[in-house]
């Protein structure tokens, strides 16, 4: 019995050490998946959304984030805030980042 746990003792300690870049390597190879599934998207998004509302100017149609359709009668741009007409003689005035696309179809807004 004795050589059993004497065997055990020497088998434990003569286990070989494994390289800690190789132990980090499932970890870095997540995080560039990440990166590339959902980080760099997001980003690109957001750029794209960033130059559509600098480019917004008046006779444009756009949608608001709150579901009202209009076409830009007038902009304010020291404070950002568009004037959106969207009814006959109904015109709102809108924060410019409260824009949440630009309509291409002009049939929407008569």
């Amino acid at each position: 019995m004795n050589t059993l746990l004497y065997a055990g003792a020497m088998g434990g300690g003569a286990a070989q050490q494994s390289n800690p870049i190789m132990s980090l390597l499932p970890f870095l190879l997540i995080i560039v998946v990440m990166y590339f599934l959902m980080i760099r998207p997001q980003s690109k998004k957001q750029k794209e959304k960033k130059q559509m509302l600098q480019e917004l100017h008046q006779g444009d149609e756009v949608l608001t984030i709150g579901g009202i359709y209009g076409r830009i009668e007038g902009l304010r741009e020291k404070e950002n805030i568009l004037i959106v007409k969207i009814a006959k003689d109904i015109k709102i005035h809108v924060a410019r980042s409260a824009i949440a696309e630009k309509i291409v179809d002009k049939s929407v807004v008569k």
